[in-house]
């Protein structure tokens, strides 16, 4: 069955509280990633690739770059009927509220999915890494006469209770749900034969447990059903379970790169994956590119510096003598004499400074835009347009989990993140009193 009509709906989710201070100024979704890219274009990216041109995101906080990054990247011939629109959070004669809820966010926009050549709704979350062919998924749906369809991934015991656990016939068929189970008694009410995951021509490799991706492909009518009739709030929590006792559900095994990357530590953890010599997924990948906007910038220039497994982007300058190491460095980058970046993530700059600026900013005694001489970044994400003078050390020395905010250095997950527009004066370091700090040292 051809994909020309499915609906892709992208939840750009919530406050993202739990990848903040990188979500203060921007949504979850408008995150950048691997040095070039934002969140949003991986599924964005899966949808073109896979023929699904017609997709709405779904969001509500701190929107404005979303929408402009969307706006200037996503332009489909018009011709072919393609499109990418933001579907935010707004007052309607029939809603005065924010979205509740993934399902609550989908119900508040029914009418979109209503379009009378609409048969099928994909589902899509705005917070994932992974490549697939949305294709597979619709043959699969469509062969096994389902009324939803769920994409799920073999994974270990170790890895289950941070996800949904699926129970499945020998036909696929998806009987029963269990939500971040955490006992030998609730792992084996869900379990899988090894022997069906291998018949699916995936190696089980000691997996037993078929983890839900959060990516539904739903029969239109069906979930017109499912939301007009309820008032469940969550697909996850609330609908998918419903949809198992009352629908025919069905899996689409998956066996793939797939990371979650909604919290600081996981998405510190994924750009590292993606600089090192073997990243588990990659970025350069003739048949399904990732797609983002096009930018006129130099390429990098790099004088004297020592670079192993990173990611440079464009525009970038690097001065002499400077260490870089497994570390994605973000576009337009100003890097200087001696710097030595470690296990991190530079997010890069949105501008350049003019010679102007920087003779005003000098006679100030205000940092550049960039990382100045002679300064350590480790273990740390540093957000855009910060100014970080020379001799700095921004690095975690002191063991903190987690820190107060404040306007130069804070810490989530056991990370450093230095937040976006940031200014760090020459000489400066995290002291063991730092004003603000909350968490303690570990011994």
């Amino acid at each position: 069955m051809s994909v020309q009509r499915v609906l892709a709906l992208v939840l750009g989710g919530g406050r993202g509280t739990r990848l903040y201070p990188l979500t203060r100024d921007r949504s979850k979704p408008a995150v950048p990633l691997a040095g070039k890219y934002r969140i949003i274009d991986v599924p964005l990216s899966n949808c073109i690739n896979s023929g699904v041109q017609r997709i709405y995101v779904l969001t509500q906080f701190n929107s404005v770059s979303l929408h402009r990054h969307i706006r200037r990247t996503y332009t489909f011939d018009p011709f072919s009927g393609g499109f990418v629109e933001i579907l935010a959070a707004q007052q309607t004669l029939d809603s005065a509220g924010w979205y509740q809820g993934t399902a609550d966010a989908v119900r508040q926009n029914i009418r979109y999915l209503q379009q009378p050549d609409i048969r099928h709704v994909l589902i899509l979350s705005g917070d994932q890494l992974y490549r697939m062919n949305y294709a597979d998924m619709l043959a699969t749906h469509t062969s096994r006469g389902a009324d939803v369809t769920i994409a799920g991934i073999p994974v270990h015991e170790e890895a289950a209770s941070a996800l949904g656990i699926m129970r499945v016939d020998g036909d696929g068929r998806v009987e029963g749900f269990l939500e971040k189970p955490q006992t030998k008694a609730e792992l084996d009410m869900v379990r899988t034969d090894p022997a069906w995951i291998e018949q699916q021509g995936i190696p089980a490799q000691g997996r037993s447990l078929m983890a839900s991706m959060g990516i539904y492909l739903f029969n239109r009518d069906c979930l017109v059903d499912l939301l007009t009739k309820t008032d469940y709030q969550d697909f996850g929590r609330e609908v998918f379970p419903a949809a198992i006792r009352a629908k025919r559900v069905h899996l689409h095994p998956f066996d793939g790169y797939w990371e979650d990357i909604g919290t600081i530590r996981s998405y510190f953890q994924c750009n590292l994956d993606l600089a090192g010599s073997a990243p588990p997924f990659e970025l350069a990948c003739a048949e399904a590119p990732i797609y983002s906007r096009g930018r006129f910038l130099p390429p990098s220039r790099i004088d004297g510096a020592s670079i192993r497994a990173s990611l440079v982007s464009d525009g970038c300058v690097v001065e002499q003598g400077a260490v870089i190491e497994n570390s994605v460095i973000g576009l337009r980058c100003r890097i200087g004499r001696n710097v030595v970046i470690r296990n991190s993530v530079i997010l890069g700059n949105d501008f350049y400074e003019s010679s102007d600026e920087i003779s005003a900013n000098t006679s100030r005694g205000i940092p550049l835009i960039g990382i100045g001489e002679g300064s350590i970044i480790e273990g740390a994400i540093v957000d855009k347009n910060v100014r970080i003078g020379r001799r700095t050390r921004i690095v975690n020395d002191h063991g903190w989990d987690e820190s107060a905010d404040s306007d130069r250095f804070t810490v989530r997950d056991g990370v450093a993140v230095v937040p976006k527009d940031a200014m760090v004066p020459d000489g400066w370091q995290p002291e063991p009193g730092l004003k603000g700090q909350a968490g303690s040292a570990k011994s």
